[in-house]
């Protein structure tokens, strides 16, 4: 069977929360992804059983942005609501769960059959 995919849209839930992340994008993201980590193997509590296979979709200043063990970073060639649009539509057939909070993109990624998450559900607090 298949492990969940859950795709991460790094510049909207790094943005979600005014903490300072436009001062280091890189490093924001970098946080956000060490956070992610953690629901690789046990899922996210609500959400999707574990294990997960987790993405992190970066752009622009994150871009360079390294995976760490659970977390594959795909850095956008253009716009990061493209590259994740492409990941659900490539999920065809799986599980699949976006976290964002931009309603274009929700409205995207439903079309492909992908379910929405907001940014809290995977913030860091």
């Amino acid at each position: 069977m298949t492990s969940p995919l859950l795709i991460v849209d790094a510049a909207n839930v790094v943005g979600s929360v005014p903490d300072g992340w436009w001062r280091d994008r890189r490093g924001a993201a970098e946080r956000l992804r060490d956070h992610l980590a953690r629901y690789a193997a046990d899922g996210v509590p609500g959400l999707l059983p574990g294990p997960l296979d987790v993405v992190l979709v970066v752009e622009g200043a994150a871009r360079g942005v390294e995976p760490v063990q659970g977390v594959r970073v795909v850095a956008a060639p253009g716009e990061g609501d493209d590259t994740v649009v492409d990941l659900a539509r490539a999920a065809a057939g799986r599980r699949c769960v976006v976290v964002t909070a931009d309603r274009e993109l929700r409205r995207r990624v439903a079309e492909h059959g992908a379910e929405c998450a907001g940014p809290r559900t995977v913030r860091p607090v």
